[in-house]
C-alpha cells in the first residue's frame, strides 16, 4: 500500500469483491463467470450439487448461480434512492421490472436505471448456447442520488453498444489504448485529446448535473501501451482507477500489480504504462462527492435511518407497484434478440 498525497497516486489497495468506491459511488461489483454449455431451460448444463441454491456466490468451477435456482442471476428485488449502471461486456441480461418494462441486453450494452422512489426488478443471465460455453462478464455500479432526487420517478435508459462513444489512441511505440466513454466527457484542447461527448444520463441522475463531473470509462491497453489520463476539470472531483485485468502497470511512475484499486488525484493528468507481457484493462470512476449522509439497508439507500424505516414501511404497503410477471425470475425466449420495452409499451432495439 502507498500513501503519496503529494503525487498523483493517493493510495493503492487490493481489489476486493465488491470494489471499494468513493462518493458519489456506493459500490461496484464485477462478475466474470465461465458458465458451461446451456441446458434446455437456459441454465447451466451441469450439476448444481454442492451449491447453496438461492444464495450461491461460490464461484465453484468458475461460476455462481447467485440468487437464481434454474437460470443464474438475481430474481425480483427492490431498490430505492440510487441508480444502477449495468455494463454487460459478455453474455446477456434479461431485465423485468415493476413498471412493466422488460429488456434483453449484452455484448457491450449498458442499462442505466434510476430507482428513485422505488422499483422492483429482476436481472437474470440466460445461457443460450447449448453447444459451447456461455461466458458472462459485467459490471454493476451503484451511483448515489442526492436527497432532492431520491424520490424521483423511476426511469431506465439503454445505451446500446454501437451508440457508446469509443476511441483508440496509438502511441509512438505501437501500443494501443481503447477507451469506452459511458459517462463524462473525456478530453479537451488543453489535454491534446479531442473531446469525446458521452450519451446523456437519465434526467434525475447526479451525472446529469453539469458540475458533478461524473465519469465512467473503461480502458483496454495492449502490452507496453502508454496513455495519459487527462486531469478532471471539476472542483473537488475524486477519482478511482480500477486495474482489474493484467499483471503489472506503471501508474504515474509507480509500479502497480493487478488487480488493484488506485485512488488518484483527479486534478492531475496521469500517465499509465502497461506492462510488456499482456493486455491490461482498467475502469475509471470519478465524480464530485454528493457529500450527504448515507443510510443504507440492503437495497435501500437514503440519508437517514428514519427514511430507511419509511422506505421499508412503503415497500411492505405498496411493493413499489407490485410484480406484474408470473415468475420472480422471468427470462425471454431463447431466440429473442436484444431489445428494450419501456413502461407504456415503447420498444427500442439496437441500431434503430
Amino acid at each position: 500500500m502507498s500513501d503519496k498525497n503529494k503525487g498523483p497516486v493517493v493510495q493503492v489497495k487490493p481489489l476486493g469483491f465488491p470494489w471499494q468506491t468513493i462518493d458519489p459511488f456506493l459500490f461496484c461489483v464485477y462478475h466474470d463467470d465461465a458458465y458451461p454449455k446451456a441446458n434446455g431451460q437456459m441454465g447451466p448444463e451441469a450439476s448444481l450439487a454442492g451449491r447453496q441454491i438461492g444464495q450461491d456466490f461460490s464461484r465453484k468451477d468458475g461460476w455462481s448461480m447467485y440468487h437464481g435456482d434454474t437460470v443464474p442471476g438475481f430474481p425480483s428485488h427492490p431498490h430505492r434512492g440510487f441508480e444502477t449502471v449495468t455494463i454487460v461486456r459478455k453474455g446477456l441480461v434479461d431485465h423485468s421490472d415493476s413498471l412493466g418494462a422488460t429488456a434483453r441486453f449484452g455484448g457491450g450494452d449498458v442499462q442505466w436505471l434510476t430507482a428513485g422512489k422505488g422499483i422492483v426488478h429482476s436481472e437474470m443471465f440466460p445461457l443460450l448456447d447449448a453447444g459451447a460455453p456461455n461466458p458472462l462478464e459485467l459490471f454493476q455500479i451503484w451511483l448515489n442520488l442526492p436527497a432532492r432526487s431520491k424520490m424521483a420517478e423511476p426511469h431506465f435508459t439503454m445505451f446500446w453498444s454501437d451508440a457508446i462513444p469509443r476511441f483508440a489512441s496509438d502511441d509512438a511505440k505501437g501500443g494501443r489504448t481503447e477507451v469506452a466513454v459511458i459517462a463524462g466527457r473525456l478530453g479537451d484542447a488543453a489535454s491534446g485529446q479531442d473531446p469525446i461527448q458521452p450519451l446523456a444520463p437519465p434526467p434525475d441522475s447526479w451525472a446529469a448535473q453539469a458540475d458533478a463531473d461524473v465519469a465512467i470509462w473503461t480502458l483496454k491497453m495492449t502490452p507496453g501501451a502508454q496513455w495519459t489520463l487527462p486531469a478532471a476539470t471539476g472542483e473537488g472531483t475524486r477519482r478511482m482507477l480500477y486495474f482489474f485485468k493484467g499483471a503489472v502497470a506503471h501508474i504515474a511512475g509507480e509500479r502497480v500489480e493487478g488487480p488493484a484499486a488506485v485512488e488518484l488525484r483527479a486534478d492531475a493528468a496521469v500517465e499509465i504504462v502497461n506492462g510488456n507481457d499482456e493486455t491490461s484493462e482498467f475502469m475509471v470512476l470519478q465524480g464530485r462527492p454528493i457529500a450527504e449522509p448515507v443510510a443504507q439497508y440492503g437495497p435501500f439507500v437514503m440519508n437517514t435511518q428514519a427514511e430507511i424505516s419509511q422506505t421499508m414501511a412503503d415497500y411492505r404497503r405498496t411493493q413499489f407497484g407490485g410484480w406484474p410477471w408470473d415468475d420472480p425470475a422471468p427470462v425471454h425466449d431463447r431466440e429473442a434478440a436484444r431489445f428494450a420495452r419501456h413502461p407504456g409499451g415503447h420498444e427500442e432495439v439496437p441500431g434503430a
